[in-house]
């Protein structure tokens, strides 16, 4: 791949991005879902204090305990549940603000029309409930998006926080 090719994948990807940022910033979780890969697995590792050696700092996909580990019956029943009006943590709703920076492409598989794109980029998401209840996440996410016919779709997302103790009353907000 040339180094055009690269910057011009990589202002897709961004623009993805930045367009799935703004349908979540606006609560337009039923467009939202049209992003999403049929197979596609959301994962939040829970993430441990151990010695800087030792491999285990975040609990392991489909297998331990996680904020989130999820596939998209699982998301799609959450926005339903969200667009109930009657989510006892989202009502009244949260503003909440996604910024994604520093996206890097790790890889690139396929050819033009049918790629996997993996990234990884830092995340800080924003949300204030009522009048003084304010939560930051803040941390680092590897994505994997599929390219099909209609657009990107993303297939796998892990967001790695930085804090091992969950701050906010509810993770109610999609990282």
């Amino acid at each position: 791949m040339s180094k055009r090719e690269e910057i011009e994948l990589l202002h897709d990807v961004t623009q993805f991005f930045y367009r799935e940022a703004d349908l979540l910033d606006y609560r337009e979780y039923a467009e939202w879902l049209k992003l999403l890969h049929p197979e596609v697995r959301y994962f939040i590792p829970l993430v441990r204090n151990v010695p800087r050696m030792r491999d285990n700092e975040f609990t392991r996909e489909q297998q331990d305990n996680a904020w989130m580990d999820e596939g998209y019956t699982t998301l799609e029943k959450r926005v339903k549940q969200i667009l109930t009006n009657i989510h006892w943590a989202e009502e009244p709703p949260s503003r909440v603000s996604h910024l994604i920076t520093n996206t890097v492409l790790l890889s690139v598989e396929g050819d033009p029309g049918s790629r996997e794109v993996t990234t990884r980029s830092r995340v800080f998401v924003y949300q204030n409930r009522i009048d003084d209840e304010v939560n930051h996440f803040v941390g680092k996410r590897i994505d994997t998006l599929a390219e099909t016919e209609g657009g990107w779709l993303l297939k796998h997302r892990t967001v790695h926080l930085d804090q091992s103790v969950l701050l906010a009353k509810a993770l109610t907000v999609f990282i």
